[in-house]
C-alpha cells in the first residue's frame, strides 16, 4: 500500500472560502450556484493587473553587504509579467470552467440523477472503460505543450490563484445546500509513469482538501484503473470539481500504461465520461502520447490545443526585460540597452525560465567579481559557466536547424538552487582570499605611516592589528591609520608612565634612622606632622629657651667683664 502512494506527490493548493453569489450577465450561467460562486469574468486589463507580480524592492538594499544581497536576488523568482500568451490561457480557463458547470448544476434534477446512476453502476460493477460517454456532458478542455522552462506550470498556477479551490455552500436563495465545491484540482503525473498512480493522486488530493478517506477506500489494494475511473467520476460529481489539471504528462509511460491506445482512451474518458474539463500540460516529449485520435477528439471541444513556442526577440520580449531589469541588487546600475536585451535573448533563446535564472546568476557574478555592474560580457561569461548542461539544446535552437532541434524533445530544467549554492561557495572563497590580500596591503600601509610619525615599530604593528580586529568591516586606509594612531598613542602613554614608575622605583634608597626624611616618614605613620616628628627627635630647639640661654650667657660675660 505504501509503495503505491509514494508517487513524488505534490498538491497545488488554493484558498477555501464560503460561497458568495454574484449576478450573472449570461443567461446560461444564471441560477447555477457553482458558477455564481466563482469570481467574475475578468476583462483583459483586469487579468493583466491580477496576474502581475512584482516582488518587494527597496533601492537601499543595493548598499547591503553581498551575503544579504545574494538573498535579495531570490526575489527575482517571484516576478511575473503577463504577456499575450498568459492572457489567452486565462480566458480559455475562464470559459472551460463555466462551460463544464452548465450541465452539472447542483440544484438541478440532472445532478441528483447523475449521482444516483453513478452509485448504481459502481455497486453493480458495470463500466465500459473504452466507450462509456456521457452525452449530456458539456466538458471541454485543452492541452498546453511547450518546451521545459517556457512558463507553462507557473502560468497555470498564477491563473489558479485567481480562483478559490474549495467553496463551501450552505444556502442558496433560501434553500439548504450542503456542498463543498472544488473549482479546480491540479495533479502532477507520477514519476512511475502509470495511469493507476495518477488515479491514486486524484483520491489523495481530494482527501487532503476535504478530509475524506477516498484513497483508503478506492485507491489501494487490487483496484485497477477500470474500477477507479467510475469512482473518480462519482467524486467529481459529488464535490462539483470544475476543472482537472494534469501536469507533466510526459512522465506517463506508454509501456507501463498499456500502450498508446489505452492511454488515449483514458484521457478521452476523463473528458467525456467523468464529465469535467481536463487541461493537460506537458513538454514536447509528450507529443507521442497525444497523437492521432486523441488530438481529433480534443479539437471537437472548441478550445483547441496550445503549442507554446519559445519567445521571439520582439516587443513582448522587450516588455519582459523592461519589467525585470529594475530588479537588480548590484551597487552600480546601467540602463537597459538593446545590446543587453539581445545578449540575454541569445543566451536564453527566448526561454523565460533560463532568462530569469541567467539574470539572477549574472547579478551574483557581478557582485562576486567586484565589478558590481551587469554588462553583456558578464551575461555571456555567466551563461558559458553556469548553463553548460543546456548549451547543446540552446545551440540547436540558435542554429535553427530542424534536424538538430528534433534531437531534443525537451530542455533539461536548470537547478538554480545547486547553481546558487556553488556560486555562493565560490563567492565566499574568492571574497576570503580577496579580503586577506586587502588586509595585508592596508596593514603594511598603516604601519609605515605610524613609523613615519615617530611611533615605535613594534607598537605600530600591534596598534594596526588591534584596529583591524576592532573594526573588521572598515578597511579604509585613512580610517585605519587614525584608529591605529589613537591606539598607539595610548600605548605610548602607558609605556611612558611605566618608565616613570620604574625610574621612581629604582631611585628609592634605604634611608638611615638619623636621616631627616626617615624621621618625617616614620612620624607620618604615627600621625605626627613633620614639625612634631623632628621636634620629638630633638632636631628642633625652643627659640625662647635659646634666647634666655643666650641672654644668660651675656649677663655672665658682662659680670665677668665688670669684675
Amino acid at each position: 500500500m505504501g509503495k503505491e502512494i509514494s508517487n513524488s506527490y505534490r498538491l497545488c493548493k488554493g484558498e477555501s472560502v464560503n460561497a458568495i453569489y454574484s449576478e450573472q450577465a449570461l443567461k446560461e450561467y444564471k441560477g447555477n450556484p457553482s458558477i455564481e460562486a466563482l469570481p467574475p469574468i475578468y476583462s483583459k486589463a483586469e487579468v493583466i493587473r491580477r496576474l502581475s507580480k512584482i516582488p518587494d524592492y527597496n533601492e537601499e538594499e543595493r548598499n547591503l553587504e553581498e551575503h544579504y544581497r545574494f538573498h535579495c536576488i531570490q526575489k527575482l523568482f517571484d516576478f511575473f509579467e503577463p504577456l499575450q500568451k498568459h492572457i489567452d490561457i486565462e480566458q480559455r480557463f475562464s470559459r472551460v470552467i463555466r462551460q463544464g458547470y452548465i450541465s452539472r448544476n447542483p440544484i438541478g434534477t440532472e445532478y441528483a440523477t447523475s449521482l444516483h446512476e453513478g452509485y448504481k453502476r459502481i455497486k453493480a460493477g458495470e463500466y465500459d472503460y473504452v466507450s462509456s460517454i456521457r452525452k449530456s456532458a458539456k466538458a471541454s478542455g485543452f492541452t498546453i505543450i511547450g518546451i521545459s522552462g517556457i512558463g507553462k506550470t507557473t502560468t497555470i498556477e498564477r491563473i489558479l490563484s485567481l480562483y478559490p479551490q474549495v467553496i463551501h455552500h450552505t444556502e442558496y436563495k433560501g434553500e439548504n445546500l450542503n456542498l463543498y465545491q472544488i473549482p479546480w484540482l491540479k495533479l502532477d503525473c507520477p514519476f512511475d509513469g502509470s495511469l493507476k498512480g495518477l488515479c491514486i493522486n486524484f483520491f489523495q488530493a481530494v482527501d487532503e482538501l476535504l478530509g475524506t478517506d477516498y484513497l483508503r477506500k478506492f485507491g489501494v489494494g487490487r483496484n485497477s484503473v477500470d474500477t477507479m475511473l467510475p469512482r473518480m467520476e462519482q467524486i467529481a460529481n459529488l464535490h462539483s470539481i470544475g476543472v482537472l489539471i494534469i501536469d507533466e504528462i510526459q512522465h506517463l509511460s506508454l509501456a507501463k500504461s498499456g500502450g498508446s491506445s489505452k492511454m488515449l482512451n483514458f484521457f478521452v474518458t476523463l473528458v467525456n465520461t467523468i464529465g469535467i474539463p481536463v487541461i493537460l500540460i506537458g513538454t514536447t516529449a509528450a507529443l507521442p502520447i497525444l497523437q492521432g485520435e486523441f488530438r481529433q477528439a480534443r479539437r471537437g471541444s472548441g478550445q483547441g490545443d496550445l503549442l507554446w513556442h519559445r519567445m521571439k526577440n520582439d516587443g513582448y520580449w522587450r516588455l519582459l526585460m523592461q519589467g525585470m531589469w529594475p530588479l537588480q541588487w548590484t551597487k552600480k546600475e546601467n540602463p537597459l540597452t538593446e545590446e543587453i536585451i539581445n545578449t540575454i535573448y541569445d543566451e536564453s533563446q527566448g526561454i523565460i525560465d533560463i532568462a530569469v535564472k541567467l539574470y539572477a546568476m549574472a547579478q551574483i557574478k557581478a557582485i562576486v567579481s567586484g565589478k558590481e555592474l551587469i554588462t553583456p560580457k558578464i551575461v555571456r561569461h555567466t551563461a558559458k559557466e553556469s548553463l553548460q548542461l543546456v548549451q547543446p539544446m540552446l545551440e540547436a535552437l540558435r542554429s535553427g536547424d530542424k534536424i538538430e532541434i528534433s534531437k531534443y524533445q525537451d530542455i533539461t530544467p536548470i537547478d538554480f538552487s545547486q547553481i546558487y549554492t556553488e556560486s555562493i561557495a565560490k563567492a565566499s572563497t574568492h571574497s576570503s582570499n580577496k579580503m586577506v590580500d586587502e588586509i595585508e596591503i592596508i596593514e603594511e600601509y598603516a604601519v609605515l605611516k605610524l613609523v613615519e610619525l615617530g611611533i615605535d615599530a613594534n607598537i605600530a604593528k600591534l596598534s594596526v592589528r588591534e584596529a583591524i580586529t576592532t573594526n573588521p568591516r572598515n578597511l579604509d586606509k585613512i580610517f585605519l591609520v587614525k584608529a591605529a594612531m589613537k591606539i598607539a598613542f595610548e600605548k605610548e602613554q602607558d609605556k611612558l608612565k611605566e618608565n616613570v614608575k620604574e625610574k621612581a622605583k629604582k631611585g628609592k634608597r634605604k634611608l638611615q634612622e638619623n636621616d631627616l626624611r626617615y624621621i618625617v616618614d616614620m612620624g607620618k605613620k604615627n600621625l605626627y606632622s613633620a614639625y612634631e616628628a623632628l621636634n620629638k627627635a630633638g632636631y628642633i630647639k625652643d627659640p625662647v629657651a635659646e634666647f634666655i640661654n643666650k641672654e644668660n650667657g651675656n649677663v655672665e660675660l658682662f659680670s665677668k667683664f665688670i669684675s
